[in-house]
């Protein structure tokens, strides 16, 4: 029987990392009919309202199991930070050790996670409009000149960066110019924060392939299943919308973009739109491959994680077994 989570030395929350189709659902979903657990999901795909196919998002009955967190919370005509997304999962976990269950983050979007271990300097978000202005200020002057007024404002950040560092020189620009304040007392504001805060006791399981080969068949045959399940009706009801374009964050989601694009080719051939199937799987699958391969990278750069072979036939026991020794002291 579960028994609520009540020692001093508990965990903060436990975490279930790993790349896309590494199996994170079901295994979430089976730690949770052993174990008092709220899931917080750790996907930026994941957020938003109306893309459920092409995301992967649990079914309507997986949901209903367990009580899930920061899913369906964005139309796709908004963005959800990385540090929004920290503020929003620290709030969750200490309401869910207030009701005696554990947090349990399951997703593979490092950059949150990231975020939530580390911190991040909640900066002024992207303002397109300003940032168009900055771009032809650095068409008509140069690039070297805004670096200049850049001096002139945040002298910290300004030296730091070459003359010609279009990105960051805008970047810089755009963010004092829509908050007075510089880049780098954002970034020292954001350092003596985050000193200031306790570590989170929150072990990481990551489900990592041994063969990569393995988890490249579980893509191809997801994109399948995707297409099979209504993912291209999905993307051109978007699309019909009217207010969405490939700029916003939720219309770059892997396999999104890939096939608004091919829509806006058979659109304007006069193909049929089920025509671009092959050329979407291999896109698609080609592009899920690429955010599973930066997915791996980001979890080699955290050395404590506990490593489960999610290609292993016992993949979901050593799950189970992993998570028996980390509650052992806690549940």
């Amino acid at each position: 029987m579960a028994v609520p989570v009540s020692d001093a030395q508990r965990l903060d929350a436990l975490a279930l990392v790993g790349p896309t189709a590494s199996g994170k659902t079901a295994a979430a979903l089976a730690i949770a009919q052993q174990w008092p657990v709220e899931i917080i999901s750790i996907d930026s795909a994941l957020v938003y309202r109306g893309m459920d196919i092409g995301t992967a998002k649990p079914t309507a009955n997986e949901l209903a199991q367990v009580p899930h967190h920061l899913i369906n919370i964005r139309d796709p005509l908004q963005a959800y930070s990385a540090a929004e997304f920290s503020r929003d999962a620290m709030a969750l976990m200490a309401e869910i050790r207030a009701r005696g269950k554990l947090p349990l983050l399951v997703g593979g979007t490092m950059l949150y996670l990231k975020a939530l271990r580390d911190g991040i300097d909640d900066l002024p978000t992207a303002q397109p409009t300003l940032r168009a202005e900055i771009e032809q200020q650095a068409l008509a002057l140069g690039w070297p000149a805004l670096h200049a007024e850049l001096a002139i404002v945040d002298a910290i950040t300004a030296a730091r960066l070459a003359p010609n560092d279009a990105q960051r020189i805008s970047r810089a620009l755009e963010v004092w110019r829509v908050s007075g304040k510089p880049l780098s007392q954002w970034f020292a504001e954001g350092n003596a924060t985050r000193a200031a805060q306790p570590s989170l006791h929150m072990p990481l399981l990551s489900l990592e392939p041994v063969e990569r080969a393995w988890l490249h068949a579980r893509v191809a045959q997801r994109f399948d299943l995707m297409f099979a399940d209504g993912f291209l009706q999905e993307v051109q009801a978007l699309r019909s919308r009217g207010d969405l374009h490939l700029d916003l964050p939720s219309m770059r989601c892997v396999g999104y973009r890939q096939a608004w694009e091919l829509l806006d080719q058979a659109e304007a051939t006069g193909a049929v739109p089920e025509s671009i199937f092959a050329k979407l799987q291999e896109l698609g699958v080609a592009a899920t491959r690429q955010l599973a391969k930066r997915q791996l990278t980001w979890l080699r750069g955290m050395n404590e994680r506990i490593i489960i072979p999610c290609d292993a036939p016992d993949a979901l026991a050593q799950t189970l077994a992993a998570v028996e020794r980390l509650t052992a002291k806690t549940l």
